[in-house]
């Protein structure tokens, strides 16, 4: 697997604990989703359980770590029209073009381990359906990149105009793009930047998605924070 690629999923994995957090960024990407759909380092399945509650025609999941898609293959078992890839999204991503013809593909804390990021978008791009939509959540502030991202090969954190120009630059419009979680830029600066943790602990990461991602949600439903621990991001193919 070329080494271009830093991600090895465990913060994926540690995210699994994060039901309503995924839930809130569903909930965004929902509006825009199409019905053959495509996640991008699908991990062990927690956000693909999400997706299949919705009615679709395909979904198709790339997984490169081994270990865990031996876990997302076997928690999707039993669902029908998903096809399982064990390999990174450049390397399937002609078959899964003339296969599927998708018009989703969802990279969900994935783009910040691929070092050549724009031209992964491009990829993406010419892998969509005409009109096909990119939906793309991505860590945000550079003066956060601490302990926990060197820990897990963040190549970077994005700034929102960062990601948009990236975005453009690689064929799509813009249709939707905001910071996202500004409650969680405190507790992430302090934990990775001040006392310099390597480890992201279920336990906190359930406290914090039960307690917290409500009010969130809510609020930010309302305000559109001026900054965020995450860029949210959902552009077009031109």
């Amino acid at each position: 697997m070329p080494e271009k690629h830093g991600y090895a999923g465990k913060d994926l994995e540690a995210m699994s604990f994060a039901v309503n957090y995924h839930r809130w960024i569903l909930s965004i990407f929902e509006p825009y989703l199409g019905a053959r759909v495509v996640e991008v380092g699908a991990g062990t399945g927690s956000f693909s359980e999400l997706l299949l509650e919705r009615r679709l025609e395909s979904l198709s999941l790339v997984e490169p770590s081994k270990a865990m898609y031996q876990q997302l293959c076997e928690r999707v078992a039993e669902s029908q029209n998903v096809t399982t890839y064990n390999d990174i999204f450049e390397n399937v991503a002609e078959e899964i073009r003339l296969a599927e013809r998708p018009d989703s593909i969802i990279y969900v804390n994935v783009l910040e381990h691929i070092a050549d990021d724009v031209h992964e978008l491009s990829v993406i791009n010419k892998t969509l359906d005409a009109g096909g939509r990119i939906f793309t959540f991505v860590p945000a502030l550079r003066w956060l990149h601490g302990s926990y991202d060197r820990q897990i090969n963040h190549f970077r954190r994005y700034t929102r105009t960062e990601l948009e120009k990236k975005c453009v630059a690689a064929g799509f419009k813009v249709i939707e793009s905001r910071y996202f979680d500004l409650f969680g830029v405190l507790p992430w600066w302090v934990k990775y930047k001040v006392l310099q943790s390597n480890n992201m602990e279920p336990g906190a990461v359930r406290f914090y998605d039960q307690r917290v991602v409500p009010i969130a949600k809510v609020l930010e439903s309302t305000l559109s924070p001026p900054l965020g621990k995450n860029v949210l991001l959902i552009g077009e193919k031109l």
